[in-house]
């Protein structure tokens, strides 16, 4: 869910990019309808902002969920097309702002003073969140934000391409290189790993045995294997055997649906997509380690939802979070599992969801379990786009990686300074 949208680039970098420009102050103020016109109920008036989900009946859930609550009338700004992070985080700098947001955990927000510490509605229940959950939106012993769904990510592929070609599953990069190159034909590239290969920066670091900041918030993930992997990435790049410029982005299943690639990096959310296309004709597999010292890697995507702090609502905001993402787990297993296939962040919720509990599904659950890695709320955009330049030059452009990591850490040290300090 956390990716399928009308949008043709990876959601998750331009998010985190729209909240460096607000907090900088670079954003204009947006007008238009704010919701605020709407209901009449108990005479408290909230609006909540969602970005434009990709799968059927998305929309009509929330809303549905809006109007079952009774202590307040919630109007919901759906944002379609390109425009979700600009107007909420230049709604953000005004007094239109909405009340209640989706958002990924950004210590931004938290170091600003946007978003409101939920630790009195999470603590009661927060042994029923997933451990690492609780983790990445905690600051200073205080949670903000309440996760809605978990998007792990990793390849999806075509069982029979693979056994057409006489291949195995890679457990190694080097080994997914050969894997590729066995899987091209003249009508099929082996690999895709999205248009922009954003997605794959973290595995391939992880992988790596690496990782992008460590437990005192310093540079991980300059290492040997680290540059080893953006070199054998390059390899990939000019091998003839990936995918490049696909109609969409790797969010979306259609590359792998319409056999335009063997092998796609996609995330668990687009799982039922593709088994209605390709029925038994699919598996999965994490991102192959790069180093002997490396482990496969699962990317943990995902979305919350954070009360801002600033608004004119704040009690009455965090009393609807508590009611819709703490206390109804009906809708909240609706959320997860009605709409593509999340894994619900609440432990309870997801013992209880059939539907992952066999198949393929199950299979994503455990690669999740055993390799997943979740966000990191003190890895900025600015260090995720220092990442990425890295990416452009050494493996788009055949720079060196030493050299491209070097400028990198100038980049990722000056942001961790004005940070911790």
């Amino acid at each position: 869910m956390s990716a399928l949208s009308t949008h043709h680039w990876d959601r998750r970098s331009v998010l985190r990019a729209a909240m460096g420009l607000a907090a900088a102050g670079g954003l204009a103020a947006c007008g238009g309808n704010t919701g605020r016109d709407g209901g009449s109920g108990s005479g408290k008036r909230l609006v909540q902002y969602f970005h434009a989900y990709g799968e059927a009946g998305t929309e009509q859930a929330i809303r549905r969920y809006a109007k079952a609550y009774k202590e307040a009338d919630v109007t919901t700004q759906w944002i379609t097309g390109s425009n979700f992070e600009s107007k909420l985080f230049a709604s953000l700098l005004t007094d239109k702002a909405p009340d209640v947001f989706e958002f990924h955990p950004q210590i931004q927000l938290i170091k600003s003073g946007q978003v409101a510490d939920l630790t009195d509605l999470v603590e009661p229940v927060k042994d029923d969140f997933n451990p690492a959950d609780i983790q990445s939106h905690t600051v200073d012993g205080k949670i903000y934000g309440v996760r809605m769904i978990d998007d792990p990510q990793f390849f999806f592929y075509r069982k029979s391409m693979f056994e057409k070609a006489g291949v195995g599953v890679p457990t190694t990069l080097d080994e997914l290189l050969a894997t590729a190159a066995e899987l091209t034909t003249d009508k099929v590239k082996g690999i895709y790993l999205g248009n922009t290969l954003h997605p794959v920066v973290n595995p391939m670091i992880w992988a790596s045995g690496a990782d992008t900041l460590d437990e005192k918030n310093e540079i991980a993930y300059h290492t040997d294997g680290v540059v080893g992997g953006f070199r054998t990435l390059r390899k990939l790049f000019t091998s003839g055997d990936l995918l490049l410029d696909a109609p969409t982005d790797f969010w979306d299943p259609s590359a792998l649906n319409q056999g335009l690639t063997a092998i796609q990096w996609c995330g668990m959310w687009a799982m039922p997509q593709m088994q209605q296309a390709l029925g038994d004709d699919l598996g999965i597999f994490p991102f192959p380690k790069v180093t002997a010292a490396g482990k496969q890697a699962v990317t943990n995507g995902g979305w919350s939802m954070f009360v801002n702090a600033k608004g004119k609502n704040v009690e009455a905001a965090k009393e609807y979070v508590k009611w819709l993402w703490i206390d109804q787990k009906e809708h909240q297993e609706d959320w997860s599992l009605s709409y593509g296939f999340h894994i619900p962040p609440r432990i309870s919720i997801a013992r209880s969801a059939d539907k992952l509990k066999s198949g393929l599904p199950a299979e994503g659950v455990r690669l999740f379990n055993e390799f997943g890695h979740f966000d990191n709320i003190g890895w900025t955009q600015a260090m995720i786009t220092a990442l990425e330049d890295v990416l452009a030059d050494c493996v788009r452009k055949g720079g060196d990686p030493e050299s491209s990591l070097d400028k990198a850490d100038a980049t990722v040290d000056r942001e961790l300074q004005k940070l911790f300090g």
